[in-house]
């Protein structure tokens, strides 16, 4: 019995503090694992339109961070346009938290941010030998913003060019009646997005004018 209990006094303190140390190293795994799981479910920042005080749209500077939805190549709405001297890319891009609203609804929510990006097309490079790539040549910004509050039609359409900020296109031009007739979705040309085409067809969301288009497009 005096063995014993020598022996149990020996180890009960070693083993209380291995349970210890074990203890705070799971203590240290779970905050560890918390802060992970935290971090991967934060939401990104708002991205939604930001204006100056003299109700100037501010350039999205990390719109190459949000959701991008297709590139145009040498696209025209007029059969009448002037042919240029180079090729060029347009790249659309929407803020994150407006394309989950699309994804889950089919249209846009208020505070939407569509931006696109020309950007001149290069043909000799390296080592391509035929089509097209884009440059690192930006040939301009221009964003198409969804602000109820703000706007009369509810949508804006702002060219930046070079600038910082852009002031809002005049709702009289011709842009504004172009997407009313022939957008698919809420003044959007969304028959040009292949990811969300579908989604707005899912949803029944699909403008009036555009469907009217596209069925006299196959009776042709």
């Amino acid at each position: 019995m005096v063995w014993s209990c020598d022996l149990q006094s020996a180890i009960i303190p070693r083993m209380m503090k291995t349970n210890k140390k074990i203890a705070s190293l799971l203590v240290v795994m779970v905050v560890l694992s918390a802060a992970a799981l935290l971090k991967s479910a934060t939401l990104p920042p708002g991205s939604g339109p930001e204006y100056t005080s003299d109700a100037q749209l501010k350039l999205p500077e990390n719109y190459r961070q949000w959701t991008y939805l297709t590139s145009g190549f040498d696209m025209s709405y007029s059969p009448n346009a002037m042919g240029m001297d180079h090729h060029m890319f347009d790249n659309v891009f929407a803020n994150p938290e407006s394309y989950k609203v699309f994804q889950e609804t089919g249209t846009w929510p208020d505070k939407t941010v569509l931006v696109l990006e020309g950007r001149m097309a290069e043909g000799k490079g390296s080592i391509n030998q035929r089509g097209n790539y884009q440059s690192t040549e930006i040939m301009g910004i221009e964003a198409h913003v969804k602000d109820e509050a703000r706007f009369p039609g509810k949508w804006a359409f702002f060219i930046f060019g070079d600038a910082k900020t852009a002031k809002m296109v005049p709702t009289n031009m011709e842009c504004y009646t172009c997407h009313a007739d022939h957008a698919a979705v809420d003044t959007t040309f969304v028959q040009f997005y292949p990811t969300l085409l579908p989604v707005a067809k899912s949803k029944g969301t699909l403008s009036a004018g555009y469907m009217k288009e596209s069925a006299s497009a196959v009776q042709k």
